[in-house]
């Protein structure tokens, strides 16, 4: 019988709860077979054989010795996983020489013999001890280390002839376990402050030490051992070899196993989260570089992304209530972008329900999703009075995320990084992450204007990112397939059997901002902006059922970066219509507030009574020419046109970033352009004043925009 095992009878002995029993009968019974065990007191009990050999409450009590799970040594796995290349060889040598010792044969069979096996020495019908002394002879070791050898390998076979290595404590520092507690004890205080040095941690656990023990109680390593101590406790409590940022990252971490929120279809968490970008865009009002944040949604399921919002500076609550308006009412889809990146109008992929019209018709840039919780950080943008009260109203709940816990919104996390090293570090006027990564002039590169950059990221996020397969993205049943958030969008779709989408896609309204205004004769007047349509005639003059800020007002929806049109619900048929503003026909495209603000601004300077139509002809007279000289004129142009560019993609997804239309029309690579061909350039001097005439009879841009200022 192998030592692993031990036989089970009458006369076996157990621990079965805390009390040794005996085995002294054994019963056949319908049900199974069964035991009378009998413990020091004399009491019998009757157990099923199956309860005494699988419960963990008992345990056989081995008359002889064996292995066993408990006892003080490595794993035999663990031990032949430690060995090198050589010590391997040395291992596989002496079971070689071992196995001849016992059977004559290296190979430890006569069917595998070599050429000359046995060897007369190790003839099976020589005694034990003298093919001992012939290995021992023929290697140049002892009689015992042979001996050795073939006890532990009869023992534990070539696992049992590896080198012995230390087992015990990770540390290989010897110092006093006070000392070492205290200067842990002092680097973790050190977490939220500035990273001090080595010698200063060291300096203060000494102290600590005195203070607290006495003088002469704890023996003081010297420098070099508390150094290597110190680099031996940055394993546990990382302080001088990381960021600070990272530091108390990783000092935040819980102690336990990590949770999660789990979701098991698409819509049933949708997280919200805003960065800053770290490519500079373009001001085409000043020409100077600003900051741009970007606002997204992301279905937690399936990682698509439902709403994205590209903002100057900071984000505002508008433009988060932007990005959720998106998950209502998806934005079209680019004309030319390939069919597998354009979602169905329904918002149901292709491959669950054929829908000849959505093969045909424009689509959609992202599906249209109705979210049961939005998981959002703390800032006020995301807890904002309007966008908590429509959410209570559609019975989304909002779920915060903890404070300075970002795991909690990994996902997006990752998108961020995603973004980073796969679409912006490919742009020109790329900055890194941080100051440590900027190169010495990014803004002196190529540049692009927010509203091509917001393009090019929502053609990257279509076309690319729900595409491509992810790692995180997997079906339990099949582990190893990795599938793309489109693919995932059609698995959840199939799993769960629907989705949830907007009941009315009208209910979207209800995130714009809300103004209070009455209807005249004449229509809506917002901030001296007159809106008309056929919608408001049956209201005109009329007394408001509302009790709300303005006497007589009625609710009017407002979209802020696009102020050619409002929205108005009839109280009576509780239909939408749209309001469009008296001179909208003289913008082609949308005008926002501070835009026109701006405008009024730049018109009351070149004329003495201005009105609208003069300030919207000369603002678009002036975004023509691309120059401004004020910060007015700057967050002017920062707020305008939120409508999709319309981008030429590439002919395949193998392309990469460089080959998109806008992309190449700022690094002056565009093949659709043709341009004349240039004199060969002259170097100018300091005083080369025949040039600088050359120069000014030319037909240069920036030269025809200073005319307007």
């Amino acid at each position: 019988m192998s030592g692993a095992g031990v036989r089970v009878g009458v006369g076996t002995r157990f621990r079965y709860d805390g009390e040794t029993v005996e085995v002294i009968e054994f019963v056949s019974t319908p049900s199974g077979n069964e035991v009378v065990l009998k413990d020091t007191r004399e009491r019998l009990r009757r157990l099923s054989l199956r309860e005494l050999l699988t419960s963990e409450r008992a345990r056989i009590i081995p008359d002889e010795p064996g292995p066993a799970a408990d006892e003080d040594a490595e794993l035999l796995g663990v031990v032949l996983g430690q060995l090198s290349t050589a010590e391997q060889q040395q291992v596989h040598g002496r079971a070689r020489h071992v196995r001849e010792v016992l059977t004559g044969y290296q190979s430890g069979s006569s069917e595998l013999a070599a050429e000359g096996e046995p060897r007369p020495d190790y003839s099976p019908d020589r005694a034990l001890a003298q093919r001992y002394q012939a290995k021992a002879q023929e290697l140049g070791v002892g009689y015992r280390t042979v001996e050795r050898w073939v006890a532990d390998f009869q023992r534990q076979g070539e696992a049992g002839l590896a080198p012995t290595r230390a087992h015990g404590p990770a540390s290989r520092t010897k110092a006093d376990d006070r000392w070492v507690e205290t200067a842990l004890e002092v680097m973790v205080e050190h977490t939220g402050e500035s990273k001090p040095s080595r010698t200063m941690v060291i300096e203060r656990t000494r102290a600590r030490v005195i203070a607290r023990f006495g003088p002469d109680v704890v023996p003081q390593p010297s420098r070099a051992v508390a150094f290597r101590l110190l680099s031996e406790l940055e394993r546990r409590h990382p302080l001088f070899r990381l960021s600070t940022k990272r530091n108390r990252d990783i000092a935040d971490r819980p102690e336990g196993a990590y949770g999660k929120l789990r979701p098991t279809r698409p819509g049933e968490y949708l997280l919200m989260d805003s960065t800053r970008l770290d490519v500079f865009a373009f001001d085409p009002i000043t020409l100077r570089w600003v900051q741009a944040e970007l606002s997204i949604g992301m279905d937690w399921y399936t990682r698509c992304i439902t709403g994205i919002r590209l903002t100057p500076v900071s984000t505002k609550a508008v433009d988060v209530s932007a990005v959720l308006y998106q998950s209502f009412r998806p934005r079209p889809a680019g004309r030319d972008w390939p069919r597998h990146a354009v979602w169905p109008e329904h918002g149901i992929p292709r491959t669950v329900l054929v829908d000849v019209d959505a093969v045909e018709g424009p689509g959609l840039a992202s599906p249209a999703l109705v979210p049961e919780t939005l998981v959002v950080d703390h800032g006020k943008v995301y807890v904002s009075e309007h966008l908590t009260s429509v959410c209570r109203r559609m019975g989304i709940s909002i779920q915060p995320a903890r404070l300075r816990t970002g795991r909690d919104k990994g996902p997006v996390e990752r998108f961020f990084r995603t973004i980073r090293e796969d679409l912006l570090q490919a742009l020109p006027g790329y900055k890194g992450p941080d100051i440590h990564s900027r190169g010495e002039g990014p803004e002196d590169d190529a540049f692009f204007f927010l509203d091509e950059l917001e393009a090019i990221i929502r053609e990257w996020t279509a076309v690319v990112y729900h595409c491509r397969p992810h790692s995180g993205l997997l079906d339990p049943g099949l582990p190893g397939m990795r599938m793309s958030p489109a693919t995932m969008f059609e698995h959840g779709t199939a799993r769960a059997g629907y989705i949830e989408a907007p009941r009315d896609p009208n209910l979207a309204f209800e995130f714009l901002q809300t103004k209070w205004r009455t209807i005249q004769h004449y229509g809506v007047e917002i901030d001296r902006r007159r809106y008309n349509g056929p919608a408001l005639n049956a209201y005109r003059n009329l007394k408001s059922p509302h009790d709300g800020p303005v006497k007589n007002g009625w609710p009017f929806q407002v979209d802020p970066d696009d102020i050619t049109r409002i929205y108005f619900r009839d109280p009576d048929s509780r239909r939408w219509h749209t309001l469009l503003w008296e001179h909208a026909p003289a913008a082609h495209m949308p005008l926002s507030e501070d835009a026109l603000a701006f405008a009024r601004k730049l018109a009351a300077s070149k004329y003495r009574y201005p009105d609208d139509r003069l300030a919207v002809a000369d603002l678009l007279e002036r975004w023509n020419l691309g120059l401004g000289t004020t910060l007015a004129e700057r967050r002017m142009a920062l707020r305008l046109s939120r409508e999709q560019a319309a981008i030429e993609l590439p002919e395949t997804e193998a392309e990469t970033v460089i080959s998109l239309p806008s992309v190449r029309k700022a690094l002056g690579t565009d093949p659709d352009t043709v341009e004349p061909e240039q004199p060969e350039p002259t170097e100018l001097g300091d005083d080369d004043e025949a040039d600088l005439e050359d120069l000014a009879g030319e037909d240069d841009f920036y030269a025809d925009a200073l005319e307007d200022v």
